[in-house]
């Protein structure tokens, strides 16, 4: 149902209540208003003198001097006596707004005086027992107002007396004719009038939140007023702009992603096509019966291993550029990944001609952070020393226990090193210096910077500088287990 037609429904309903109960206060207003009266005329009739000697001399026919009608009313006569003769009609009361209906006495034990009266119940009986005057019941008015009154002298065949009567011009509380129904009709047209306006701009919200949606949330949603409906259009802007962020900021994700695809899938085919070429190679050489070449075997080992390297790489990247995964951090021991790691480039050092070496303290260093993305961190350090290095070179990987429950992990190499300009972008992503460049012209760049994201997120200090034997050197240092542990 739509709002303005509910809120009609909800006025006319709420309208038709509050006039039955109105009507209702009325009909017991009329009542009351019509007992009120006519108790006190009564009493003030009873009061005459020598009203008890002609209302005990004949009960029956008893009746007070008369008012002629107003013309145009009828005169309303009780039916005959026993006797056949006829009692006179009720007079008027003095009350010029009160018209007497019916007028009958009974005695001490409530009984009418003649058969045509008025016969009550115990239970009226029993309330009036306490009271000089009670209003019957609307079910004994009829079509007035019903009370009984004991009379001044509560005694005799004129003990109480029964009346009816009804008032000729009602002060009603509510006026019951149909022009009162215009100021309802008037509310009801201004409520409706009213919420036009409120309607409309429900509307036009609706239809400018749908706009927005179906563009992409490119375009604003207009904000009119200060009402409620104003702070519900303020509350759509919001979520409007914030979703475009997020849709801009996802779309900047994709384009980055797209690029990063791209510049994997070539960065892996080749290395992945000089490993191919020197595997035929070894093949055919194989066929001819001509001894295996040594520099091929190199060549294709260290093809291979830098896949291996870029493939890992690429993982880690994943992990930490999604933004909602959390490391696991543990207790490692940085004596075995120091181990690990150099085993693990042992094989590739050796076809290149590169000595690597490492030292740990005798004690195990241990620390808190991802044992994962850790080695992967160092070997990060480790593979770009050894790669970038010269035949005949070296890499020593130490680690030592520093002051302060503090480590130090030392990469130096003697390799041709890196010019002071370009030790300072070593860490950004893509980045390879004008050396690297000439001697591996395939690699992404993501290594060091895969380090340097490593160690802030374990608030490691990562420092590059040149070695004193002309290579490179790295500083990797941190809180040990025992002392400052990472926050």
């Amino acid at each position: 149902m739509r709002l303005r037609r509910r809120l009609a429904v909800a006025t006319v309903t709420v309208a038709v209540a509050m006039i039955v109960a109105l009507l209702s206060i009325d009909l017991r207003s009329r009542h009351a208003e019509g007992a009120t009266r006519l108790i006190a005329n009564l009493e003030r009739l009873l009061a005459n003198p020598g009203e008890q000697a002609r209302c005990e001399a004949d009960p029956a026919a008893w009746a007070p001097p008369r008012r002629p009608e107003p013309r145009g009313q009828p005169i309303l006569r009780p039916p005959p006596g026993p006797d056949g003769r006829e009692v006179p009609p009720p007079p008027p009361p003095l009350d010029p707004q009160l018209r007497l209906i019916e007028l009958f006495v009974l005695d001490g034990d409530l009984r009418p005086a003649h058969p045509g009266g008025v016969q009550l119940d115990r239970e009226l009986v029993r309330e009036l027992a306490g009271t000089d005057a009670i209003a019957l019941p609307t079910s004994w008015s009829g079509g007035g107002t019903g009370v009984v009154v004991k009379t001044p002298w509560r005694v005799g065949p004129c003990a109480y007396v029964y009346a009816r009567g009804q008032l000729r011009v009602a002060t009603s509380q509510v006026p019951l004719k149909w022009p009162w129904l215009l100021p309802l009709a008037g509310v009801i047209g201004a409520v409706l009038i009213t919420m036009g306006p409120v309607v409309r701009r429900i509307r036009r919200l609706t239809e400018a939140v749908t706009a927005s949606a179906a563009a992409g949330f490119v375009g604003e949603i207009p904000v009119e007023g200060g009402d409620e409906i104003a702070g519900l259009a303020r509350s759509f802007a919001e979520a409007s702009r914030a979703v475009r962020a997020q849709l801009s900021a996802t779309e900047q994700r994709e384009a980055v992603l797209r690029d990063f695809l791209a510049s994997t899938t070539h960065d892996v085919m080749i290395p992945l096509t000089v490993l191919q070429v020197h595997l035929a190679a070894m093949e055919e050489d194989e066929q001819a019966g001509k001894p295996r070449s040594g520099t091929t075997l190199t060549s294709a080992m260290d093809e291979a291993h830098y896949l291996g390297a870029l493939m890992q790489n690429l993982a880690a990247v994943a992990r930490l550029d999604t933004g909602v995964w959390q490391p696991a951090i543990g207790t490692v021991d940085l004596n075995a990944l120091v181990h690990r790691v150099v085993s693990r480039h042992q094989a590739i050092s050796r076809r290149l001609d590169i000595a690597v070496e490492f030292a740990v303290p005798d004690d195990p260093v241990t620390a808190a952070g991802d044992i994962t993305l850790l080695e992967q961190a160092v070997s990060n350090i480790v593979y770009n020393a050894v790669r970038h290095n010269r035949a005949g070179g070296h890499v020593a990987v130490v680690l030592e226990a520093t002051a302060g429950d503090r480590f130090s992990l030392r990469v130096v190499d003697d390799g041709p090193g890196i010019p002071a300009d370009e030790l300072a972008r070593l860490v950004e992503r893509g980045f390879r210096g004008n050396a690297a460049r000439t001697r591996s012209p395939d690699g992404l760049g993501l290594g060091l910077n895969i380090a340097l994201r490593v160690a802030e997120l374990h608030h490691l200090d990562l420092r590059f500088g040149p070695s004193e034997y002309g290579g490179l050197q790295v500083d990797l240092e941190g809180a040990r287990i025992g002392g400052l542990a990472p926050q």
